[in-house]
């Protein structure tokens, strides 16, 4: 069977493992072009990774007949008009989260790439991680019994540069990966009303331009169950990425931030190496989410990753973002419309 041949949109941090992955870690996938609009960037990376072709407009990746599908890690505010493009011209499309900033982008993607009849797939990478997925199989065969109170965790590492931080990133962006864990580890529920909590402690000086960088946020599923996502800019043990279920079978947690499983016992105590980045912590995920992204553009199967769900976890992130501006309480449905 014929290789599936991706673009690569967006040569970032982000954009560059991915194209990694696609060029080296997935058998029966090739990089077949990169697309960045910075001047070299993308020549840079594809002669990196050895891809064909590289361009500075992603339109016209879009419109080579040698890719059949792209990778959209581009930054965000750029998603939605990407995927579309990309469905229109009858690519299959796996677009890194949020696939948009606003419900009405997100529906404008999501209905290009229904109408196009392509595949469409969302980065929430957690779900491909073995923990979440052995967490997820307990709810499913019915050891966890019925979800009462999920958790999930996102703690950055720190280092990153407030000028560039828009002010609802820590939940469009960053909570976003906990909401859909949390719709994830709650199957079937859907959210009806959020609570909201944020500040600026790790740059208290950035407060009155509206960068918030620690964040807790109450959400109160259709099902009963209570679901608690909290997050921060700055850990000083490095990348920590946890979740939990506890239900009435029983209780599941995932994660600890190990970089391995060894501890060192010593004059100072017990030690262990903590993971310092994201793609450190998460490898086998970030691999899988694109593997599983190419099966389905090769089979036609569904996605396992949909628009619905990117636009289900971005409405959760728009009413906490919502609720703490409000003070309040945020029902789902006063910002999904």
């Amino acid at each position: 069977m014929a290789d599936v041949r991706v673009a690569l949109i967006g040569s970032g941090r982000m954009g560059a493992f991915h194209g990694e992955t696609l060029a080296r870690r997935i058998p029966g996938v090739r990089l077949a072009a990169v697309a960045d609009p910075a001047p070299g960037a993308a020549e840079r990376l594809a002669a990196e990774l050895g891809a064909v072709a590289a361009f500075t407009d992603a339109a016209e990746a879009f419109a080579s007949p040698e890719v059949d599908a792209v990778v959209i890690a581009a930054p965000a505010r750029f998603h939605a008009d990407l995927v579309a493009g990309a469905a229109a011209a009858g690519k299959g499309v796996f677009c890194e989260k949020p696939m948009g900033l606003a419900l009405a982008d997100v529906d404008r993607a999501i209905d290009a790439a229904r109408a196009a009849g392509v595949v469409l797939q969302v980065g929430f990478n957690r779900r491909f991680a073995a923990d979440w997925r052995a967490a997820r199989a307990l709810l499913d065969d019915g050891t966890l019994g019925t979800p009462r109170i999920v958790r999930s965790v996102t703690r950055d590492p720190g280092g990153f540069d407030p000028s560039r931080v828009a002010p609802d990133t820590i939940f469009n962006e960053t909570l976003i990966h906990d909401f859909d864990a949390l719709r994830f580890l709650n199957p079937g529920a859907e959210a009806v009303e959020v609570y909201a909590t944020a500040d600026a402690l790790v740059e208290p000086e950035w407060r009155d331009r509206g960068l918030l960088d620690t964040a807790l946020v109450v959400v109160k599923f259709d099902n009963g169950a209570t679901g608690v996502a909290e997050a921060c800019f700055e850990a000083a043990y490095g990348y920590d990425v946890r979740g939990e279920v506890f239900g009435s079978g029983g209780m599941a947690t995932m994660g600890d931030g190990r970089r391995t499983g060894m501890v060192f016992s010593g004059g100072a105590g017990r030690l262990v190496d903590t993971v310092r980045s994201d793609q450190d912590l998460l490898p086998d995920a970030y691999v899988a989410e694109l593997a599983a992204f190419a099966d389905a553009v090769r089979t036609g199967a569904p996605a396992l990753v949909t628009g619905d769900d990117a636009r289900a976890a971005l409405a959760i992130a728009l009413a906490a973002a919502e609720s703490v501006r409000a003070g309040r309480p945020v029902r789902i449905d006063e910002v999904a419309k």
